[in-house]
């Protein structure tokens, strides 16, 4: 949790003042209205995971500078004391009620979420060990969108992501995303919206480009909250919206409700 949360703050959603640890029960979301707070990754994996069930894989990845940029390392470094990660995903395997699964979590406190060869790589692993193991895969999504610091080589993570979920879909695995406020730019245009559930927490901004940009170019007011999880909801591009509180119960269930198929029953008979 921030710091600011320690105290006591006001919900820029209702205006209500709450105590930081009522904050942290619930979820980090508030208690009076249910907004949502942003969340980092080992945060969801207390309340996803099983006790002690959860097991990180691809830790020693690190970014280089592939464009050689003044000052990436720097901003690397900051971020990475900011979010006490070594990069803006963390990957790992554990049990969903009991469930074996593949999650990966990215953080917006490590550069905005940005997504760079390290990201593309963790997040491109995940997939392709679903595959490998036939265990679905959950990922949850934040993010400003590709990392500029690294050139053409982020822009580069689309087609590789997006090319890892294609042979998920080959596999007849389960993949699973839930959106997180704000899901946005490349990571938004590949993997984000290519899997069988779209999932987003209510309130998530999600989009591509702002809505400036949007409203420039076509030359048109857009409507209030177009990009918010609700009016994706209302448009087909959001499947599910799940309150944190709910996540793992639902994603529990939508588990047992895809591995019913032949994938379910392959991957049942490695457990044994």
């Amino acid at each position: 949790m921030s710091d600011k949360k320690k105290g006591s703050e006001l919900c820029p959603a209702c205006g209500v003042s709450q105590d930081g640890k009522a904050i942290a029960a619930a979820l980090n979301t508030c208690p009076s209205c249910g907004h949502h707070y942003r969340m980092e990754p080992r945060e969801r994996v207390a309340y996803l995971a099983d006790p002690g069930s959860f097991k990180e894989f691809s830790s020693n990845i690190s970014s280089l500078n592939p464009i050689e940029l003044l000052g990436y390392e720097e901003k690397l470094s900051e971020a990475e004391a900011s979010a006490q990660m070594k990069e803006a995903v963390l990957t790992g395997t554990c049990l969903i009620e009991g469930k074996p699964v593949v999650l990966s979590l990215m953080s917006f406190k490590f550069m905005g979420g940005s997504m760079g060869s390290v990201v593309g790589e963790k997040v491109s692993r995940a997939l392709l060990k679903g595959v490998e193991e036939k265990l679905p895969v959950i990922i949850y999504a934040t993010s400003g969108g590709a990392r500029m610091q690294e050139g053409i080589f982020s822009l580069l993570q689309m087609a590789k992501t997006s090319s890892a979920a294609a042979e998920m879909d080959n596999a007849g695995i389960p993949f699973f995303v839930v959106v997180c406020d704000p899901t946005t730019g490349g990571v938004t245009a590949s993997f984000a919206m290519l899997a069988d559930i779209t999932i987003a927490e209510p309130g998530a901004l999600i989009g591509f480009a702002g809505p400036r940009v949007i409203e420039g170019t076509i030359r048109q007011s857009l409507p209030e909250g177009f990009q918010r999880a609700e009016f994706q909801l209302e448009k087909g591009f959001v499947d599910i919206i799940s309150p944190r509180k709910e996540q793992r119960q639902l994603l529990s269930r939508l588990i047992d409700f895809h591995q019913a198929g032949p994938a379910g029953k392959a991957a049942k008979e490695k457990q044994k």
